[in-house]
């Protein structure tokens, strides 16, 4: 196999053992869909002092990150199921995100692939292929250099979770897809266009179903409750849409800097 020469000699016996992480050392995310290449990466951190977490795709790797963010990720940016720069920006995206280190792991050597992910915000790039030793010397010169950098998670740039893609009709929450119903999709959109704006049923009604005569104030709220069900599935601890007594929903301006579950 390809991956077993590119690679200088390193024994992956036993590295299924390090798939999970251990409270006490630095926790790597690392997000690679070849096993081969993935035990020997992971063999190498484990050597070295770190708890690997594997995911072999981009979706396990964002519930991965919501439910508990690493020290750093390693991203390869040829994955099965989206591309490593898109994950990238998604990761970004969720609490912590913009304060974790990130390194692209890729077998894309040319020099725009390597100025894409440079540019996107990437701390660093690793084209394969690489040595063990030098993937494990480039993480642990990248946490050095965010812990000199002094930036505490809780005081980074929270972004908006909700992203709103008008062109597929379509809405992430912290990176995940919403499975939403034709009025579920327009009453979020609506919300996510005008954060902090409190919007009446009345207005919602007018606006989402078009004034649909047999539409009642019930119809809002049993929306907002299915809405709010999907959103606490991703994120349990976060009260995206809140409610003001009397005059309707607005989606909130302010979002936790973590998601503590």
């Amino acid at each position: 196999m390809r991956g077993e020469r590119i690679y200088q000699a390193l024994s992956v016996e036993g590295a299924a053992r390090y798939h999970r992480p251990t409270m006490h050392k630095p926790r790597i995310l690392l997000v690679e869909d070849e096993p081969g290449i993935a035990d020997t990466v992971q063999y190498a951190l484990a050597s070295d002092g770190f708890a690997p977490q594997w995911c072999s795709t981009a979706q396990l790797a964002l519930q991965a990150f919501v439910a508990d963010p690493p020290a750093l990720v390693l991203l390869d940016v040829g994955l099965p199921d989206l591309n490593g720069f898109e994950l990238f920006k998604q990761l970004q995206a969720l609490p912590h995100g913009a304060s974790t280190p990130m390194l692209f792991l890729t077998a894309r050597s040319d020099e725009i692939d390597r100025v894409v992910g440079l540019e996107l915000g990437a701390d660093d790039y690793i084209a394969k292929p690489f040595s063990p030793r030098e993937l494990v010397a480039r993480v642990r010169g990248v946490l050095r250099r965010s812990a000199r950098s002094g930036v505490a998670p809780a005081q980074a740039e929270v972004k908006n979770p909700l992203q709103l893609d008008e062109a597929r009709r379509q809405i992430r929450y912290y990176g995940h897809l919403l499975e939403l119903s034709r009025y579920e999709y327009g009453l979020l959109r609506l919300l996510v266009q005008r954060p902090g704006r409190v919007f009446s049923r009345d207005e919602l009604l007018s606006q989402v179903w078009d004034g649909d005569s047999d539409s009642f104030d019930r119809t809002v709220d049993a929306h907002v409750k299915t809405l709010r069900a999907k959103l606490k599935a991703i994120a349990p601890e976060v009260e995206p849409i809140r409610t003001s007594r009397g005059a309707g929903y607005a989606l909130s301006e302010a979002w936790p800097a973590g998601n503590d579950r």
